[in-house]
């Protein structure tokens, strides 16, 4: 038994007995976190207000025997206001708690996700910045973490790279490009492939500049979005990525891999 500091960013809550919480922290150094804070749902608690979903929390965290440590204080860092106050961002800000739940392990630190993560909510409550591609920007980059990426310079099929074979679709089972004898999937253009090469090479930018950008990579989203009865409701909005059906609550991992791997967008800089 010990008493450990961290910062983190509060995930999500659930209520404890009458007046107590468990508070799910994605921390630095200590990876995804289940605490107990107790009663911090009574009106005279000293630090309930400071325990909410999209608050960045400096913590002293009490680790007992059990899974769920005990928190013994805390202090906000940043409450990301300009993303509680408006509701296109709030509803961004949730899809970015909700992918590194889904994605971060408990007590295996993730320094690059829990980084990513602070970095984007940033971003997001930056009032001049342009929040509309910004949550599938950072489920890309996820992915990329995990080791999800999409294979762009060959045929995931086949393995030929490209310029022995013509890459001429998309399949997101199979993990990337397929070549003309292998595709399957949806089709995909040589323009196409080489803007999500410069998308994952980093030069998200510079590529989505313009409009004219913008109304090609929305085009060839919606076109990987055609995953039958599956769907990513919170990046529907003005990316218009939409699939058909509800997403179940806790995703199946396949699943959920297969849904944000066909969305995309800018990302300003490395959120790390």
């Amino acid at each position: 038994m010990s008493l450990f500091r961290d910062t983190g960013v509060v995930l999500r809550t659930y209520r404890l007995g009458e007046a107590d919480r468990i508070i799910v922290i994605m921390t630095e150094s200590h990876g995804k976190v289940r605490a107990v804070a107790k009663g911090v749902r009574r009106t005279s608690s000293k630090f309930g207000a400071r325990l909410e979903p999209l608050t960045h929390v400096d913590l002293l965290l009490w680790q007992g025997r059990s899974d769920l440590d005990i928190v013994n204080q805390v202090e906000v860092i940043d409450t990301f206001r300009a993303v509680r106050e408006d509701l296109s961002r709030v509803a961004k800000g949730l899809a970015l708690l909700e992918v590194t739940d889904q994605m971060a392990q408990e007590r295996h630190p993730d320094p690059r996700l829990y980084a990513m993560l602070v970095g984007a909510l940033r971003a997001l409550s930056d009032d001049d910045a342009d929040p509309t591609l910004l949550a599938p920007s950072f489920f890309l980059k996820a992915l990329v973490l995990e080791g999800a990426a999409p294979v762009l310079e060959a045929c995931a099929s086949c393995g030929e790279p490209d310029g022995a074979v013509e890459l001429v679709a998309f399949d997101l089972v199979e993990g990337g490009t397929l070549c003309r004898r292998c595709r399957r999937g949806r089709p995909m253009s040589a323009a196409a492939l080489a803007l999500l090469r410069r998308i994952l090479g980093g030069d998200l930018a510079a590529v989505l500049a313009t409009d004219e950008r913008r109304s090609a990579v929305r085009s060839w989203l919606e076109n990987l979005a055609q995953l039958g009865a599956c769907s990513v409701p919170t990046l529907a909005g003005e990316l218009g990525a939409v699939v058909r059906g509800p997403l179940p609550a806790v995703a199946d991992d396949q699943v959920w891999r297969e849904a944000v791997l066909g969305l995309t967008g800018t990302l300003d800089a490395e959120w790390n």
